[in-house]
């Protein structure tokens, strides 16, 4: 089964780009100077940022569904980030270096099934959950932490 991972679009990112840090706290922003990598996981284009790169720390709606599953939580993007990851069958390094957590959901954003997995064995686990009869999409997630990753879905043939 194919299968689809993009990253976040930047639009909703642009307007915080070049605010000062001053601006940026009091809408509950804060910018980093990356200074370790990994460390620093950007979720548009999907990759971990080079050490001197300026990420933006946001707490962000990455679940929207009005179910019980709703939810929000910190994610970095790349300041200035432009450049949507999108790509069918192919697994972003971001994602195969770190341990994942994958969730399943229906088409009206109830979980129906999740697995945990090394990012260098993804695809398998994306493959069987995705076959399951009732999930819709994937989020991935960064086991340590919890962040939100990206979304994996199906590819129609």
């Amino acid at each position: 089964m194919s299968f689809r991972i993009t990253g976040l679009d930047a639009t909703p990112f642009r307007r915080f780009y070049g605010l000062p840090d001053e601006q940026l706290a009091r809408l509950n922003v804060r910018r980093y100077v990356v200074d370790a990598k990994p460390g620093f996981p950007d979720r548009v284009e999907m990759r971990d940022l080079e050490r001197g790169e300026s990420a933006l720390l946001f707490n962000f709606e990455h679940q929207p569904a009005p179910t019980p599953y709703r939810a929000t939580h910190a994610i970095f993007v790349l300041e200035w980030a432009e450049q949507r990851f999108d790509a069918i069958d192919r697994v972003p390094d971001v994602l195969r270096s770190r341990a994942i957590s994958l969730r399943a959901f229906n088409g009206i954003g109830e979980m129906v099934d999740a697995d945990l997995v090394d990012g260098r064995e993804i695809e398998p686990v994306i493959e069987r959950l995705l076959a399951g009869p009732q999930t819709a999409y994937l989020h991935a997630h960064y086991a340590k932490r919890g962040c939100y990753a990206g979304r994996i879905d199906k590819v129609s043939s």
